[in-house]
């Protein structure tokens, strides 16, 4: 039987960590971030469970690092059957007429121009029945989330763009959007949250997985 690869950028913490853990069951991981070990616990937790991890400490950013993983992964596998894409910076909360201008070049790197990049680099490695899911965040356009709410919705605009030209030919692009989640992030955009409400990274996993697959 021919092995299934999932690939998952920003898989070192939150929803990435735990999509990779629900998807080891049935695939072998990629798991790429930018926390070596974080990635070095994640790959602990899936072997110890009977998974199959490749880990990639790198920075999606790294436009170079990231056209040698896409072709390391097609001269080991030739495709792969599913990308998640949850890397993001979150910058911190700030109104708009103060936001700092390293915040937000930072936020278009890694949310719009590694994402439109990543695109056109791992695009080659799907099949029409490849799976690729991304994530939604309806912050944009609230107080105070600035940077990080106007590059996400860009990101989201640039797999919406993806969706509507693959539609009839393939791969199968999902835009989701997780509910609340018990994650550092969150707890550093609202600190004085009631945390009883919010669902773990691993419910929301797999709740989503099942939606998806």
């Amino acid at each position: 039987m021919t092995e299934k690869i999932a690939l998952i950028t920003g898989a070192s913490r939150g929803l990435g960590a735990a999509l990779a853990e629900t998807l080891s069951k049935t695939h072998h991981i990629v798991a790429v971030a930018r926390t070596s070990g974080a990635l070095e616990d994640l790959d602990d937790r899936i072997r110890s469970q009977g998974g199959k991890m490749t880990i990639a400490p790198m920075d999606i950013t790294n436009s170079e690092a990231m056209a040698h993983l896409c072709k390391s992964l097609f001269e080991r596998w030739v495709s792969i059957d599913i990308w998640a894409h949850t890397a993001i910076y979150a910058s911190p909360l700030t109104p708009a007429s103060s936001l700092d201008a390293k915040d937000l070049k930072k936020s278009v790197a890694v949310n719009v121009t590694a994402t439109g990049i990543l695109i056109t680099y791992i695009s080659a490695l799907l099949t029409d029945k490849s799976r690729v899911l991304f994530f939604d965040d309806p912050q944009g356009g609230s107080k105070f989330f600035s940077a990080y709410g106007a590059t996400k919705a860009a990101q989201v605009a640039l797999a919406k763009s993806w969706q509507a030209e693959t539609s009839r030919i393939g791969p199968n692009i999902e835009i989701l959007t997780p509910a609340p989640m018990l994650t550092a992030t969150r707890a550093r955009f609202f600190p004085g949250e009631d945390k009883s409400n919010l669902a773990t990274p691993k419910a929301e996993a797999e709740r989503l997985l099942a939606i998806f697959l």
